[in-house]
């Protein structure tokens, strides 16, 4: 099964400056969705993001897969 923790902070840490400075919080409500909160360095939120958000996006999108692979629903909250 897959670690979504891990795995958003693999990317994370693949697309940031300063890796070291990466961290994955996971939470899971009360329906069961898993909010995963992801923390990098403030000089590296605007690579995280990218323009116009696509980076996000793109990643969001790439846990949503993972999680349904595993048959779980996730969230994603970049901080």
């Amino acid at each position: 099964m897959v670690n979504l923790s891990e795995t958003l902070a693999d990317m994370a840490r693949a697309i940031v400056d300063d890796p070291e400075s990466v961290t994955v919080a996971e939470k899971v409500t009360e329906n069961g969705t898993v909010v995963l909160e992801l923390s990098v360095a403030p000089d590296d939120m605007g690579k995280v993001i990218g323009r116009g958000g696509r980076i996000a996006k793109a990643i969001r999108q790439v846990m949503k897969v993972a999680a349904n692979n595993c048959g779980k629903r996730v969230t994603v909250d970049i901080r």
